[in-house]
């Protein structure tokens, strides 16, 4: 039987009236028995969140249980993602302090070297810091090729995190641009 298409849309028209029609006169339905009760208070604490790797600001939810995180997913309340996460969002219970799988200590290796030393924060700290200070005394300049005073370094650059927020972006470039750092740029911009 071949149907035309201002056949097929008769044959729907007819259908849903003769459903609109007859559902009325009493057809049995087969219901679900009603639950017989659950509880509706949790264990744990919940709190809402903003996922720390892109400018997006996707939401979670972050489950913590004697205050250890048990558990991060999408909100669903929330109006970016709706619940949703990417690769990087789905990842996220790995920043949590408690995961026994993130690093925790300072590895260092030593150029040319093949094994990997335990060092303290403190160290770790004065090494960068001392780095970004003989790079930026390497490559200062005071005047430019015109003989304008520039007072920089073009040598160092810095690409923030879009976790950071308007406050935290405001004091990081007060110190770069202290520095004498032209290259400032943000994760939320690229």
């Amino acid at each position: 039987m071949e149907l035309s298409r201002r056949g097929f849309l008769k044959l729907g028209a007819a259908a849903t009236a003769g459903i609109v029609i007859f559902e009325p006169l009493g057809l049995k339905r087969a219901l679900a028995a009603p639950p017989k009760g659950f509880s509706v208070s949790k264990r744990v604490g919940e709190k809402t969140t903003i996922c720390p790797y892109d400018a997006s600001g996707c939401g979670f939810v972050v489950a913590a249980d004697n205050g250890q995180v048990i558990n991060i997913e999408g909100d669903p309340d929330h109006p970016i993602n709706r619940g949703t996460a990417c690769s990087k969002g789905a990842s996220l219970r790995q920043l949590a302090a408690d995961n026994p799988r993130r690093l925790g200590k300072v590895l260092y290796r030593a150029p040319g070297g093949s094994e990997w030393q335990e060092k303290s924060w403190d160290w770790a700290l004065d090494q960068i810091a001392r780095k970004i200070k003989t790079t930026r005394d390497a490559s200062w300049r005071e005047r430019d090729d015109d003989g304008y005073v520039v007072n920089r370094t073009e040598a160092v650059a810095s690409v923030g995190g879009a976790s950071l927020d308007n406050e935290e972006c405001h004091l990081l470039v007060k110190m770069l641009r202290s520095l004498g750092l032209v290259y400032v740029e943000h994760q939320a911009r690229i």
